[in-house]
């Protein structure tokens, strides 16, 4: 005899033992058992056993086949969850920043991209101006990185560059955005004001962007935090 339970609907064979003692109980009468798998109690009668024999196939049994020997249903889905509303989904890793790293194909880039890592970063690149724009239209950025030798024109004329300066402050504002390139002065923030740009580094200073992002993040956080939190509230993020 097979049974479900009803707690957790998941199938029990039961011993031959109990099949008979269920077969003995008055009308109306059941038999407690717990079950093996969540270990909740749950009642049998004789009803049961009735159904449970009447799922058996009619006919003959083939010579040399088990009686007892047929193919079972799966047991229906567990819809308890159904009253919490909640329920286990898979596991999504969610929540990752991602950065995008616009650089010409040299060691700079390469270390730039491991120091991205350093901070948690899902790092991207793009091999055009036109594909960065792209990109940054469907994906959320945290932070970019913009190589003013990336693009014709550099930061004066590019196409990324003028994207980015140009881009709704909604979205703007959550992103650290970095210019690097022999004609900057590192951490030099009047310089990265007038660039419109979080941060700047200068190529001599690139083996160092481990200590300088160490430095400029947490001080971005802490003057934008507080911000982007009130216009969040105020329903305006």
């Amino acid at each position: 005899m097979i049974a479900n339970c009803p707690h957790c609907r998941k199938q029990l064979r039961m011993s031959a033992k109990i099949q008979e003692s269920i077969e003995k109980l008055d009308p109306g009468k059941k038999i407690k058992i717990k079950c093996v798998h969540c270990s909740k109690p749950f009642g049998l009668d004789a009803s049961q056993l009735k159904s449970d024999s009447a799922a058996r196939p009619v006919g003959k049994v083939k010579q040399g086949s088990p009686a007892n020997l047929r193919v079972q249903p799966p047991p229906p889905p567990d819809t308890g969850w159904l009253k919490e509303g909640v329920f286990e989904d898979k596991e999504i890793v969610e929540d990752v920043p991602q950065a995008l790293v616009l650089m010409p194909d040299t060691p700079h880039k390469e270390k730039v991209i491991k120091a991205a890592k350093v901070f948690g970063y899902q790092v991207e690149t793009a091999s055009s101006s036109e594909e960065a724009v792209n990109k940054m239209q469907f994906v959320n950025y945290s932070s970019v990185f913009l190589h003013s030798a990336y693009e014709p024109g550099g930061v004066t004329s590019g196409i990324f560059h003028d994207y980015m300066r140009n881009m709704k402050m909604s979205r703007r504002r959550p992103i650290f955005y970095v210019l690097i390139g022999e004609e900057f002065q590192t951490l030099y923030d009047l310089q990265a004001l007038a660039h419109s740009v979080n941060l700047v580094v200068n190529d001599a200073e690139i083996s160092y962007i481990v200590t300088i992002l160490r430095k400029a993040i947490p001080e971005y956080e802490t003057l934008f935090g507080p911000l982007m939190e009130e216009l969040r509230i105020a329903g305006k993020e």
